[in-house]
């Protein structure tokens, strides 16, 4: 595990075309999870958090990287933004306070 924490923003990276953002993130979950060094904490905000809602194309993802050992936080005023809170499926609901710790004390990238 490395000492960082990724930020994902959004469903999709980039913007402009969202189907093109889909399947980048979907390549980027695969080899985050098949690459040696893991991040420590992947934190979903925003639309972010629709990733680790039922339903998800993500899922499969996710589940594999939370059981190799990475923390899986969504944010709680995001999940009940959008009336998810009741629908995570894989990570947990948390704070603002817990993602800031984490920024403070990992180093950041964000997507």
């Amino acid at each position: 595990m490395s000492g960082k924490t990724i930020l994902i923003q959004s469903e999709v990276i980039g913007r402009g075309n969202d189907e093109l953002g889909e399947i980048l993130m979907s390549n980027f979950l695969t080899k985050l999870a098949e690459s040696k060094e893991k991040p420590a904490v992947l934190v979903f905000w925003h639309t972010g958090v629709k990733l680790v809602a039922q339903g998800s194309w993500a899922l499969g993802h996710l589940k594999k990287l939370e059981q190799q050992g990475v923390e899986i936080l969504a944010c709680s005023t995001c999940l009940d933004f959008f009336e998810l809170t009741d629908k995570v499926a894989v990570g947990q609901p948390t704070n603002m306070v817990k993602i800031v710790q984490s920024m403070l004390i990992t180093d950041m990238v964000c997507l």
